[in-house]
């Protein structure tokens, strides 16, 4: 696979994404890779955030757009030279839910 172009456009609630606030952050944009999903079919499927529901993330791989089901998932999502594995039930929540529903994830979650 073809190296994915870092995104500069995704923008984070404070200064940058980390291993705490990634949960609670905006995804569109960012480049995922799914590590595990209950559909083996898409593990190791590596692209961009295009959109997101309260229980998909729509990837734009090599050119088609593939919708991963968060909550059977684990992913790896790029920002910038950092990276970042986040379950998919941390992010199972609607975009502009995640801030209040993701608190609790956010608090167990390690610098």
């Amino acid at each position: 696979m073809d190296k994915l172009p870092v995104v500069s456009g995704a923008k984070s609630l404070g200064n940058e994404y980390n291993n705490k606030n990634i949960v609670i952050n905006e995804l569109i944009g960012l480049r995922a890779k799914v590590l595990k999903c209950l559909d083996k079919k898409q593990e190791g499927l590596e692209g961009i955030v295009l959109d997101e529901t309260k229980g998909t993330l729509l990837l734009n791989v090599d050119g088609n757009n593939i919708r991963v089901i968060k909550k059977t998932a684990t992913f790896r999502f790029y920002a910038g030279r950092k990276s970042f594995v986040v379950e998919g039930n941390e992010i199972n929540f609607r975009p502009y839910e995640r801030l209040e529903k993701s608190l609790k994830f956010y608090k167990k979650r390690n610098l």
